[in-house]
């Protein structure tokens, strides 16, 4: 029996990863540069740009301000606060990984993040991204938690050259 046991955990332990990835965990990859940029300490940020989640009485879910410009080579503390009733998230990242993450969080509606470069708050909350924008072109901010996108939660960030 102890042999049984034995091999049935041996068996068993390739599919441990899958398991994870299927109770909906969602970290790592990110930590280090992105084609956004990357993650950066807030001294070192040379402004503050304060962002507000919130939904309207009509059902439209929207960031205030509802784009972001930034400088190649800027860092930047993103000041996020969820002025909402309900949950909302900041994810900011180029389009095609926007609709990537999008089609993955619609799967598991309730994947946790470990990603700097986004942040999840309940209503009333705040919390703070510092990043440095590395790379110039357009990319995206939005809210990813399932319908939100479609109410409007999303946005251009837009990285120009110095």
């Amino acid at each position: 029996m102890r042999k049984l046991t034995t091999l049935l955990l041996a068996a068993m332990l390739p599919l441990a990863p899958v398991t994870a990835l299927a109770a909906g965990s969602h970290s790592g990859g990110h930590h280090e540069e992105m084609m956004l940029g990357k993650p950066a300490e807030p001294a070192q940020a040379g402004r503050t740009i304060a962002v507000r989640m919130l939904e309207t009485d009509d059902g439209e879910m929207l960031f205030e301000p509802s784009s972001i410009a930034v400088k190649r080579g800027e860092t930047v503390l993103l000041d996020i606060r969820n002025d909402g009733e309900i949950e909302h998230e900041f994810v900011m990242d180029g389009h095609e990984m926007i609709q990537e993450h999008k089609a993955l969080m619609e799967k598991f509606p309730e994947m946790e993040h470990d990603d700097p470069n986004s942040v999840r708050l309940a209503p009333g909350e705040s919390g703070q991204i510092v990043w440095t924008f590395t790379n110039d072109g357009s990319f995206e901010f939005a809210c990813l938690i399932p319908g939100h996108y479609e109410s409007g939660m999303h946005g251009p960030l837009t990285v120009a050259a110095e």
